[in-house]
């Protein structure tokens, strides 16, 4: 499981239904649904610094494997997440969706799924 480095989404499936599930604001949806953010990983053993690069913003999450953290949304709002690691995917769980991250080849998919919506999102390593 090697998720560190640089990486551009350069496809999305659902991103609005999923946005709508989860109750953001339809001026975040708008703007949100044109863009296609930068991620950036680091990894220090079980300790990651997530950071999501959008023209609109930069949100920079932290969380250790198996501790509860809490997380921020586009438009403020705060949820506590626990994540894992498990078969090389990392997978975090609330009361409200659950991610899956995994790599497929050279791209790395995240499959975020709320009710019966399921998010997904493609990136390639820059």
């Amino acid at each position: 499981m090697n998720f560190c480095g640089t990486w551009k989404v350069y496809s999305e499936e659902n991103l609005e239904a999923f946005l709508k599930v989860m109750g953001a604001p339809e001026m975040i949806i708008k703007m949100r649904k044109d863009v296609k953010p930068v991620l950036v990983i680091e990894q220090n053993g079980s300790d990651f610094t997530y950071t999501m690069k959008t023209p609109l913003s930069t949100r920079v999450h932290s969380f250790s494997l198996g501790k509860e953290s809490e997380m921020t949304v586009a438009d403020g709002r705060k949820f506590k997440c626990t994540i894992r690691e498990e078969n090389g995917k990392l997978i975090a769980e609330t009361e409200k969706f659950t991610a899956v991250r995994e790599l497929q080849g050279d791209d790395m998919v995240e499959t975020i799924t709320a009710g019966d919506v399921a998010f997904i999102s493609r990136s390639k390593r820059v």
